[in-house]
């Protein structure tokens, strides 16, 4: 699902928002989001999941094609961490092992991918 599929879904779910006003209400929570985030502060989404900044320290890696040693400096990343109900959704969910959605292809979309096996 990107950012355009969900203004999409809210709009038709919410008869009394425009197409404007969902794009608006999903731009000012994405921002909202992302500005807690870079601050460094942890968002919780009860049933959904956890966003949260974890620390990578400073270590001392190498180019494999020289095999000289670089140093990689200290970096944050962002973790997710799946809430119960999004996990046990996720999880009831059958396994397709024929035609399906490959990761990030909406399921519309779906039934005319050929997944290699």
């Amino acid at each position: 699902m990107t950012r355009s599929d969900l203004v999409e879904l809210l709009a038709e779910r919410f008869g009394q928002f425009t197409h404007h006003d969902a794009d608006a209400a999903v731009k000012a929570l994405l921002d909202a989001m992302s500005e807690a985030l870079t601050q460094g502060h942890r968002i919780e989404i009860r049933g959904f999941g956890s966003f949260s900044i974890s620390r990578r320290p400073p270590r001392v890696g190498r180019n494999p094609r020289t095999g000289e040693q670089v140093h990689i400096p200290e970096r944050r990343v962002l973790h997710f961490k799946p809430g119960k109900g999004l996990r046990e959704a996720v999880g009831a969910q059958p396994v397709d092992m024929g035609l399906g959605a490959q990761a990030g292809t909406p399921p519309a979309l779906a039934p005319h991918i050929l997944v290699a096996r």
